[in-house]
């Protein structure tokens, strides 16, 4: 009985050991799908690209935007930029690719920076909240509260805190062992599907995710709500009309970039384990790719100083 004991431990090991890459099967199996998802993912990647260099470079060209809202906007844009460049390079060559793999150190070093990058969001879309706040409910004390010191405060928090959180998630996967399957059920090294192969006890990730994660998900939230509580509250006390179209305009896209990335983001992280599908992929593009994409267009469709800031942009490259 120990002998047979000793050797199911070392054939148990042996198959732990061996699984030095994991499958991504990506959103579709099917060969036909491939060409069109890789020029569509390409389309939408160089969109996010360009669309954030164009945000960035606005805001460092323009004096009028040097302000503490486009301080913010400015670090979201280059974080959105590294959130999809974390994601999407892989997923193009593995719709090019037969062996749709990535290695074992590759795939954790993946979940480390999406993770890292998506939370460094959640938190700069808080500060930017916090700073539409304090603008229009508490205009007299707007230069004193939101200082270039705590502007850089914020962003410093808003980094370290979440590269903390994303190396916790990162430790404690790495002490699980896996056996049998390496194929992960998604077009991404997420902590959810790589639990799911674990043969080891995930009891301990298991609790963090449901004591930390959610903290780091909600906290930001509730920062957001709180801050546009107090927005609404300020502009229904707000007599003129023109008065309030100026106030909603100047947060309106801020919320729209809010509301579609929690929403997805809710979706697919407050259920449980076990019920993860296929539509939770179509939702996770949602979040990490669709969101990027759109920001640009949205915070430079609806804000007349970031329309003003690309105006001038264009018009210094052609001279």
């Amino acid at each position: 009985m120990v002998a047979n004991h000793d050797q199911s431990m070392q054939s148990r090991e042996n198959r732990t050991s061996n699984i030095s890459e994991f499958i991504l099967p990506g959103l579709s199996s099917w060969p036909e799908d491939q060409k069109p998802l890789f020029v569509l993912f390409l389309t939408m990647y160089l969109i996010t690209v360009t669309g954030n260099l164009l945000i960035i470079l606005a805001i460092h060209s323009d004096p009028q935007l040097q302000t503490p809202m486009y301080f913010f906007l400015n670090f979201l844009s280059f974080t959105d930029i590294c959130f999809t460049t974390t994601i999407v390079p892989k997923m193009l060559v593995n719709f090019l690719s037969k062996k749709k793999t990535i290695s074992y150190a590759g795939g954790l070093t993946q979940m480390y920076f999406f993770y890292a990058f998506g939370n460094t969001d959640s938190c700069l879309l808080a500060a930017m909240a916090t700073d539409r706040s304090v603008d229009i409910c508490d205009p007299f004390h707007y230069v004193t509260i939101m200082s270039h010191h705590h502007c850089f405060l914020l962003l410093a928090f808003s980094c370290s805190f979440s590269h903390l959180h994303s190396l916790l998630h990162t430790l404690l996967l790495n002490r699980l062992t896996f056996c049998d399957s390496n194929v992960i059920q998604h077009f991404l090294c997420d902590i959810n599907p790589l639990l799911k192969l674990s043969c080891s006890s995930i009891f301990v990730n298991d609790v963090t995710i449901k004591t930390e994660e959610v903290a780091i998900l909600v906290t930001p939230f509730l920062c957001i709500s709180f801050s546009y509580v107090r927005i609404l509250i300020a502009i229904l006390k707000i007599p003129s009309a023109a008065g309030k179209r100026k106030a909603f305009s100047t947060c309106g896209s801020h919320f729209i970039i809010v509301t579609f990335l929690y929403g997805s983001i809710f979706y697919i992280y407050l259920q449980p384990l076990s019920s993860h599908t296929v539509r939770d992929r179509v939702a996770t593009i949602g979040y990490t790719i669709l969101t990027s994409m759109l920001s640009p267009f949205i915070y430079s469709l609806r804000n007349k100083d970031m329309k003003r800031g690309l105006k001038k942009l264009m018009c210094k490259r052609k001279s």
